[in-house]
This record gives structure tokens, C-alpha cells and sequence, in this order.
């Protein structure tokens, strides 16, 4: 119940956040999405069709690791899969936007290795994949909760624990959704579709 929320988690980060990056910035340096801007897409749409192979890819391993912990591992059935899925379908989406939004300042698809390291690592280390934050002093575990992937974390947990309370998960689902909201502004403003020199 602790390792599979957390396998779920590094699935999101590398194999959607991460991979999303350096796809954006690859992409946007070859002037694919400047070409497909000259279209009939809109921005959102060129973004979300790019995204859409990795996203895909995140969904897939999530599915096979919880498949087969339950089905290997002797794992009980999550009591609360709803929550879990609601975590997972969050963090598809803020994902994609955090990676468009790290994408904006990295300069060349090499540099897309050394740009997602800082989320990468306060995700790993803060967002309760591999330190659970009920064992951290309340101060540093409330500052933690508002890292943007501790709402999805707990939502993924809650549902394979069961003990996340309807108040708990309302407030990781409000937090999930204004880093999206955030994200997605960010994005907005700042990203960019020509090469950057």
C-alpha cells in the first residue's frame, strides 16, 4: 500500500512529466508546433495531441502496476479505487501542464535533462512518494501538502488505503486543481512556439 502509490507516482513524473519535456522542447527546436500552429488547432489542442502518446503511457503503467500487485502480490482490492483514479487522471493533467510549462524555459532538448530536475526531486523526496508526510514535524508536512503532486499522492493513496476522508480528499482534489489552473496560465503567457536562440 506504500510502494504502489509511489510506483505510480515515478510513472508520472519520468514516464509523462519528464518525457513531455524534452518532446515539447524537441519539437517546438524541429518547428513542428510552429507548423501545426499555422492550422486549424488551436494551442491547447497541439499541446494535448503531443501529450496525448505519453500521457497514454503514464495511464498504461499505472493500470499494469496496480493490476499486478492485486494480482501477484496478493494485494486486497483498494477500497476506495475511485480516489485512486481521480489521483491518476489529476496527475495526467497537471503533468502535461507542468512539463509545457518547464518546457517554456528550457532551451534545447539536452538542457530538458537538467530542467525537470528540481520538480523531479522535491516531487520524489517532499510529495509523500517516498517519505510519508505523517512522519514529517506539521510544519514541514503542511508545507509539503501544497507541492503540486502531494494532492495526487494522497488521493492515490487514500485509495488503496481507504482512511483519506472526504474532507481530505476535497482539499488534495481543490489543491490538483489550482495547480492545473496555475499551470495552464503559466503556459498561456510564457510558452513558447518559436526556437529558442
Amino acid at each position: 500500500e506504500m510502494v504502489l502509490p509511489a510506483a505510480i507516482g515515478f510513472s508520472l513524473l519520468f514516464a509523462v512529466y519528464a518525457a513531455l519535456v524534452g518532446s515539447f522542447v524537441a519539437r517546438r527546436e524541429e518547428l513542428v508546433l510552429k507548423r501545426l500552429r499555422t492550422g486549424e488547432l488551436r494551442d491547447a489542442e497541439i499541446l494535448a495531441g503531443a501529450a496525448l502518446p505519453a500521457a497514454a503511457t503514464g495511464l498504461a503503467q499505472s493500470l499494469v502496476l496496480a493490476a499486478g500487485c492485486v494480482a501477484l502480490l496478493d494485494m486486497k482490492t483498494p477500497p476506495a479505487v475511485h480516489l485512486s483514479v481521480l489521483g491518476v487522471l489529476l496527475g495526467l493533467v497537471l503533468c502535461t501542464a507542468l512539463a509545457a510549462l518547464t518546457a517554456a524555459f528550457t532551451r534545447t532538448s539536452e538542457s530538458a535533462q537538467v530542467t525537470t530536475l528540481p520538480l523531479l526531486f522535491v516531487s520524489a523526496i517532499a510529495s509523500g512518494m517516498m517519505i510519508p508526510l505523517e512522519i514529517l514535524p506539521d510544519r514541514i508536512a503542511s508545507v509539503c501538502e501544497l507541492l503540486p503532486l502531494t494532492p495526487v499522492m494522497t488521493l492515490v493513496r487514500g485509495g488503496f488505503t481507504g482512511d483519506l476522508s472526504a474532507y481530505s480528499a476535497l482539499g488534495a482534489v481543490a489543491t490538483a486543481v489550482a495547480w492545473i489552473l496555475l499551470s495552464v496560465f503559466a503556459v498561456q503567457r510564457w510558452f513558447r512556439w518559436e526556437p529558442r536562440r
